[in-house]
C-alpha cells in the first residue's frame, strides 16, 4: 500500500512549512587563546542574531567537553578528535540553515583545516575568525584562573603558554578584543557576516 505524501492530503501546516525557504546556515569558528573573549563574543553575537529572527546555536568548548567529548584529554590527538567532533555537529546544523557559533580554541591549524574542508565538500559556509587577543591580556583577564594555576605549577599544557597554539595565518576575519567592548567586537563580526548575506 502506498502512503500519500502529507501535502497531497491537504495538510495546511505541511504546505506552509514547505513554502518557507530555508535560511542559509554557516559555521563561524572563533579560535583564540584561553580568555581571549571567544565565548563572550559568540554570546553577544548570538543575542543580536536571535533578535533579528535568525536560528543560532553556540557550541561552547566547555559544554562540548562535558557532554560530547567527555573522557578526552589534552594530547594533540585528543584535541584533534574534540575539534573534529565539534566540526561534524556544526556542519550538520549549518546545513539545515542554522548559524553555528563555535568559540573553541582549536589550537592546531590542521584540525581547523580539516573542518573547513568538510564544510567545503558539503557546500556549507565556514568562516574562521581569529580572536587575536595577546597572551599578556588573556593572562590578566584569566577568566577561569588557568594562567594563575599554570604559573603556580598546579597545571601544565596551557595553550599559548607551555602548549602550542598555531594562530591562523590567513583567517577570514581577525578581531582584536583588547580596547573594544563585547558589543563592539560583536558588531564587527556582525558586519562581516552581513556582507556575506549571513546576518
Amino acid at each position: 500500500m502506498t502512503t500519500a505524501h502529507p501535502l497531497s492530503l491537504g495538510d495546511p501546516a505541511a504546505a506552509a512549512r514547505a513554502a518557507v525557504p530555508c535560511e542559509r546556515g554557516a559555521t563561524v569558528w572563533l579560535t583564540g587563546l584561553p580568555s581571549a573573549g571567544k565565548t563572550t563574543l559568540a554570546l553577544a553575537l548570538a543575542e543580536r542574531l536571535r533578535g533579528e529572527g535568525r536560528r543560532v546555536e553556540v557550541l561552547d568548548g566547555d559544554e562540548i567537553r562535558t557532554f560530547l567529548s567527555k573522557g578526552l584529554g589534552f594530547t594533540r590527538e585528543d584535541r584533534h578528535t574534540n575539534v573534529t567532533r565539534i566540526g561534524f555537529v556544526a556542519q550538520k546544523l549549518a546545513s539545515h540553515g542554522v548559524t553555528v557559533l563555535v568559540p573553541v580554541i582549536a589550537p592546531y591549524a590542521d584540525s581547523r583545516a580539516a573542518v573547513r574542508a568538510w564544510h567545503a565538500a558539503a557546500g556549507t559556509a565556514f568562516w574562521e575568525v581569529h580572536v587575536a587577543t595577546p597572551v599578556e591580556v588573556c593572562s590578566r583577564r584569566d577568566v577561569k584562573g588557568l594562567y594563575a594555576r599554570q604559573a603556580a605549577g598546579e597545571i601544565s599544557g596551557l595553550t599559548g603558554v607551555d602548549d602550542p597554539y598555531e594562530a591562523p595565518e590567513n583567517p577570514d576575519l581577525r578581531i582584536q578584543t583588547q580596547g573594544s567592548s563585547p558589543a563592539g567586537s560583536a558588531a564587527e563580526l556582525h558586519a562581516f557576516l552581513t556582507e556575506r548575506d549571513l546576518a
